[in-house]
């Protein structure tokens, strides 16, 4: 479907897709995440997240998370290191109501100090969840390993010392210096025209602070690959396995993901699963993941097994990483892995609220979005030349970092 950017009068970003589908999605997405906190307030930016919803200028928290909820809509948020997303799910006649509830939040909140002293008792209840959760905690951890000191290595809760040392002052303080029109873009997909649409963002938004601070981001350099075994109370052994990789706007960035899908996405016809899980039956759970950053991208493998098998479920995953090196795809292994990811794509964006997520990414860093026919036209142009490439430049074996959750 044809999508359109359109600037306000105050020059915040508008990305608006029509649909004629009862279900409407509206949200704004922040060009701030966790690299960009203070270094002593780890996990400032995820608590702002929770405590915007705490109460307004006209507005207290129940009545915030009620106005939404009232007309059988969906309220969320969510926080990564580099953006912050806020997003409504709504019946499309309730358009007027999505986006007053939005700006409202994001230009009049008034961070309550109770409510600040309340929440920081979540956010800490929600660490201990994750550090329960070994499967889950392992990601964390491997980012700040591979980032080490870096900001893109700070965990994105932050910890129950940093989150108790917030204050009201410092989420005004990351709000008054991020939360502008150089840092915003309002993404919308559902059944509105888009003069509808920028005039009640206009009537919303229209008076969103023009002062910018412009960002310093500190890019990731000096990567020392290691290998850390962590002893835990578990049953099973968790690893990950990877390394840093392409950034955001490297043009080797698609055919990275399409080597990344081949060997460990979402299919269950991989070459990881194939290999350590239907072959062999070490794994329950092995996957590939590629994450790209504004300067630099990460590639992981995860798996979970018996202790005893984790040194062969590691020489596998080796095996596996030197053979997409060593030997370069066939006609049809190439056909087949371009339709699989093509296949996988139109899926996602089959699912309304991530096509508006997935677009308003795209738009915050490329100010412009692909068509899913540009997509495809990129992906069916790869060549098994581009993948041998990529797969020779990131996956060589001395630069894995491996991270081992084992029983103690």
């Amino acid at each position: 479907m044809p999508h359109h950017i359109v600037r306000l009068s105050n020059g915040l970003r508008v990305l608006h897709v029509e649909t004629k589908a009862p279900i409407s999605h509206f949200g704004v997405l922040v060009d701030v995440g966790t690299r960009d906190e203070p270094q002593q307030l780890p996990g400032l930016a995820h608590f702002l997240e929770h405590t915007i919803f705490k109460g307004t200028k006209k507005r207290n928290a129940y009545h915030v998370i009620s106005r939404m909820d009232a007309v059988g809509g969906d309220l969320n948020a969510s926080t990564s290191k580099e953006e912050t997303y806020f997003h409504t799910s709504f019946l499309s006649v309730e358009y007027p109501r999505a986006v007053e509830l939005l700006s409202d939040i994001l230009l009049h909140s008034v961070f309550p100090e109770k409510e600040i002293e309340h929440e920081k008792s979540v956010v800490v209840e929600e660490i201990n969840y994750y550090k329960d959760s070994p499967s889950e905690l392992i990601f964390d951890d491997f980012e700040s390993l591979v980032f080490h000191d870096h900001p893109l290595g700070r965990n994105i809760l932050g910890t129950r010392q940093s989150v108790k040392k917030i204050r009201r002052e410092d989420l005004q303080l990351l709000l008054h210096q991020y939360y502008n029109v150089h840092d915003l873009m309002i993404a919308s997909v559902g059944n509105i025209s888009m003069k509808r649409l920028l005039k009640l963002c206009e009537r919303y938004f229209g008076d969103l602070d023009l002062e910018q601070t412009q960002k310093v981001r500190t890019p990731f350099t000096n990567y020392c690959p290691q290998t850390l075994h962590v002893h835990k109370h578990t049953a099973q052994t968790n690893v990950m396995m990877g390394m840093p990789a392409y950034a955001i706007t490297d043009d080797k960035r698609v055919p990275f993901l399409m080597m990344t899908n081949l060997l460990g996405g979402q299919g269950q016809n991989t070459r990881l699963n194939m290999s350590v899980r239907e072959k062999y039956g070490l794994a329950y759970t092995i996957e590939a993941n590629y994450t790209s950053f504004s300067d630099t991208g990460l590639f992981a493998v995860y798996f979970g097994c018996a202790p005893q098998n984790r040194d062969q479920c590691i020489e596998l995953v080796r095996c596996e990483t030197d053979r997409l090196r060593q030997q370069r795809l066939g006609t049809m292994q190439l056909y087949y892995a371009k339709k699989q990811l093509i296949g996988q794509l139109a899926l996602s964006n089959e699912a309304k609220l991530n096509e508006m997520l997935g677009m308003g990414h795209a738009a915050l860093f490329f100010d412009e979005v692909d068509t899913m026919e540009e997509s495809v036209e990129e992906i069916l142009s790869l060549t098994a030349g581009d993948i041998l490439e990529v797969a020779n430049e990131i996956l060589q074996p001395d630069r894995f970092t491996t991270l081992i959750f084992e029983h103690a």
